[in-house]
């Protein structure tokens, strides 16, 4: 059985939401020698904080890296996360104020 890899689009947006964030696709489709491989907007309108996955940085098939930028609001910008576990990015944003509280654009 294939283990879902956190740098997929669907599994990550997908995690978040299950953890109760607000997660909106942002864009997927970067140059094939871009080492972003897409990018989502968690709570927006209210933390509004952006999240693009690095791939491939050091090495090929490299653990992902994981860029916030929320333009300084609750995390430093530009802030790396290298990861292969949602716990960690929850984790993170837990314990920047990023809380799962946003009812903007939460569907009822």
């Amino acid at each position: 059985m294939k283990k879902n890899k956190i740098s997929t689009l669907g599994y990550f947006t997908k995690r978040l939401k299950d953890s109760g964030y607000v997660v909106w696709k942002m864009f997927d489709q970067y140059n094939i020698g871009d080492n972003r491989k897409w990018t989502v907007l968690i709570n927006p309108g209210f933390h509004s904080l952006y999240i693009t996955c690095l791939v491939n940085m050091e090495e090929v098939d490299d653990t992902p890296s994981f860029q916030f930028d929320d333009g300084n609001a609750y995390i430093r910008k530009n802030f790396l996360i290298k990861t292969n576990t949602m716990e960690a990015i929850v984790s993170h944003l837990h314990e920047h104020g990023v809380t799962t509280d946003s009812v903007k654009f939460k569907k009822i």
